[in-house]
């Protein structure tokens, strides 16, 4: 168990300790998750168990003594594991579809917290004013058109989350095919039919294509009145036009990422009525964290038992566009 006894202690419950107790000899790490400590963890491993916090493993940790398997309880792979392991010799799971339920949930309060004005509102009743007299009012969201801009696990578990909502769901992402869209229940269209709907939700990875990709022209698409939200990576969107959309008012805005983090925000951010700031929490919730480990752990078994690859799986295949 490659992790401290206090992240252990965020991702893991006690059913699953105990789960891990009865089935495996484990091994769980100490306080200082050094070279020397990560060493002392593989040799002689069949199964490492990761999670945030987890130093990159180097390649001759998996050596004829190493780990043939890897769970992460936890999202991305990329700076965890050399790439060139994956396949015959290295197996990984990753945590990171659990985790997109939690960003789901995220995207669907802020899209209704938005739509209704709750920020708006929220501001108003603090500094002591009222029901605003038509300056503005909150509408619902049955019945508009919410656009995903990539077809992540992230974007299909808001798209779960929207279903109760009889709302018309579109989806760009160059990767899917029409019968994967069909299965999704989404339409498929190109970037600037995408940017003009109700609601824009943003969900890509962190890859050269996808950089600065929403840019000025794509944002001044998004109809009045409508909301963005970006849970996925903030190099997504060019942060001028972003700030400038904000400070003209005329979107609802959810941010959850920002290049830095921790950011320092202009004013134009932190005193907008319009505009929704967490600190990068979409993913994280109480529920979430602790069903981290179960969630690999459960199709690690299962494929030591029985060859199968379940969701929580990495295909090599798809390396080059994952999160």
């Amino acid at each position: 168990m490659a992790m401290t006894p206090t992240r252990a202690d965020d991702v893991c419950d006690a059913d699953t300790r105990a789960l891990l107790e009865d089935r495996f000899e484990v091994r769980w790490a100490g306080d200082q998750l050094d070279s020397a400590e990560l060493a002392r963890l593989a040799d002689g491993a069949e199964i490492m168990i990761t999670s945030w916090g987890t130093p990159s493993l180097p390649a001759e940790l998996f050596g004829e003594r190493g780990p043939r398997i890897v769970g992460h309880a936890a999202g991305t792979v990329k700076r965890l594991v050399p790439q060139e392991l994956l396949g015959d010799r290295l197996t990984v799971f990753s945590a990171a579809a659990r985790i997109a339920w939690s960003v789901g949930e995220y995207c669907l309060a802020a899209c209704l917290a938005l739509h209704r004005r709750l920020p708006a509102y929220d501001s108003r009743t603090r500094s002591g004013g009222w029901k605003p007299q038509g300056e503005f009012r909150g509408r619902e969201l049955r019945g508009r058109t919410v656009s995903l801009i990539g077809g992540s696990s992230t974007a299909r578990a808001f798209r779960t989350l929207l279903a109760p909502f009889d709302v018309r769901v579109q989806l760009y992402d160059p990767y899917l095919t029409a019968e994967q869209a069909e299965q999704l229940d989404v339409t498929l269209v190109d970037l600037p039919t995408a940017m003009a709907a109700d609601v824009v939700s943003i969900h890509v990875p962190d890859l050269p294509a996808t950089r600065g990709m929403i840019t000025a022209d794509l944002l001044a698409r998004i109809p009045d009145g409508s909301v963005l939200i970006n849970s996925a990576r903030a190099g997504a969107v060019d942060p001028d036009a972003l700030t400038a959309e904000i400070r003209s008012g005329r979107l609802q805005v959810a941010l959850d990422v920002y290049a830095p983090e921790p950011p320092t925000l202009p004013p134009e951010l932190t005193a907008a009525g319009n505009v929704l700031l967490t600190p990068h929490i979409a993913g994280d919730s109480v529920e979430g964290h602790q069903a981290l480990v179960r969630f690999v752990l459960d199709d690690v078994i299962d494929f030591l038992d029985h060859g199968r690859r379940g969701a929580s799986w990495v295909d090599p295949a798809r390396w080059a566009v994952l999160a």
